[in-house]
C-alpha cells in the first residue's frame, strides 16, 4: 500500500517539516520528489519508530542515526542469512 506524503504526516502524527529533516537525514528514503512523495508502511513502521527513539528513550539526533543504521545492519544481516540458508538447502 502506497501513502501520500498527506496521509503520510496524518497518520505518523508528525509535521511537514519534520519530515523534511528526516528525508535530510535520510532516516526515511521515501519515493518521489517532496511535492510527489509516495511512503510505504514500512517508512510509516520507521517513522514510528523514529518517534519511539526520541519521545520514550530520549535519544538525540546523532543517537537516532547512529541506531536506524545498527537496525539496518541488523536487518541486512538477517537477510543474508536466510539467503545464505536458502542456498545451501537447495
Amino acid at each position: 500500500m502506497t501513502l501520500t506524503l498527506s496521509d503520510f504526516v496524518t497518520r505518523a502524527k508528525i509535521d511537514r517539516a519534520t519530515l523534511e529533516i528526516w528525508i535530510e537525514e535520510e532516516w526515511l528514503l521515501p519515493r518521489g520528489r517532496f511535492d510527489t512523495l509516495e511512503f510505504s508502511e514500512t517508512d510509516l513502521a520507521r517513522a514510528q519508530l523514529i518517534q519511539n527513539l526520541i519521545d520514550d528513550l530520549g535519544v538525540n539526533t546523532e543517537g537516532v542515526g547512529v541506531a536506524l543504521h545498527l537496525i539496518d545492519q541488523v536487518h541486512d544481516l538477517r537477510r543474508a542469512l536466510v539467503e545464505l540458508t536458502r542456498r545451501r538447502r537447495s
